[in-house]
Formats: structure tokens, sequence, C-alpha cells
């Protein structure tokens, strides 16, 4: 793998969707050979009714979802404080920051909440919008 893609609720949401900027996204992963990851704490913000199940299901799949260790909880719970902010609005982007953390090499956040992911996220990983 050359990178990572983490996909923050809304990106795999609309991945689910199959909306077409998550096909894109999609598309560019596999040209540029990058692994696909989200947080296991994101599957339940991003699990939209509308879609049907086996959508979501095949979304997921195409995803290595990364466990919500002891580890990655007590570094998300430091990333709101760092930034003066506190709170449930902050807590799955700040578990899925963290886990954006423990990727190696070129880290990519797609994310539909650029502002507040590149305010938890270490400068060396980019955050872009889905």
């Amino acid at each position: 793998m050359r990178g990572t893609l983490v996909l923050d609720s809304e990106a795999l949401s609309r991945l689910s969707r199959r909306h077409r900027s998550m096909t894109t996204w999609l598309d560019a992963a596999r040209t540029l050979d990058l692994l696909l990851v989200t947080g296991a704490a994101t599957l339940v913000a991003a699990r939209d009714p509308k879609a049907p199940q086996a959508a979501y299901d095949h979304a997921v799949s195409l995803t290595k979802v990364r466990p919500v260790t002891e580890e990655v909880a007590r570094d998300a719970s430091r990333l709101p404080a760092a930034e003066g902010l506190h709170g449930h609005k902050y807590a799955i982007d700040a578990v899925l920051a963290a886990t954006a953390h423990l990727e190696r090499g070129r880290v990519t956040v797609v994310t539909g909440d650029t502002d507040g992911l590149r305010r938890l996220c270490h400068p060396r990983i980019a955050v872009l919008p889905v």
C-alpha cells in the first residue's frame, strides 16, 4: 500500500449510497493503491437508514475497520482538550483522528467536516472534503 485513506462517517455513508463524490475517491484509492480505513465507532454514525443494509455492509467491507482500543480512546480524549473543545460533539471525530494518527505513511482523512478534523488531526495528516 502506498498510503491510507481514512473515511469519516459522512464519507462512509456516501460510499454506502454510491454518491459520486465517494465513487471518485474509491477509484482514486484503487488507482493509487491506498488502503481504505475507518474506525469502529464511525460505523454507528455512518449508518443511513435510507440506504439498504446490503449497500452499507458492502461499503464497510471495502474498508479495514480499526478497533477503538483503550490506547485510541485515551489519545482521542486528549485531542479536543488540546484545542479547547469539549463534549460529545467531538467524540467520534476525535476517535477517528486518533485512529488516523496510528496509520503509517501518507494519510488522508476524507470528511464532511474539514474544519473540525483539521483541528483534531496532526499536521502530517491531510484532511480533505468528501
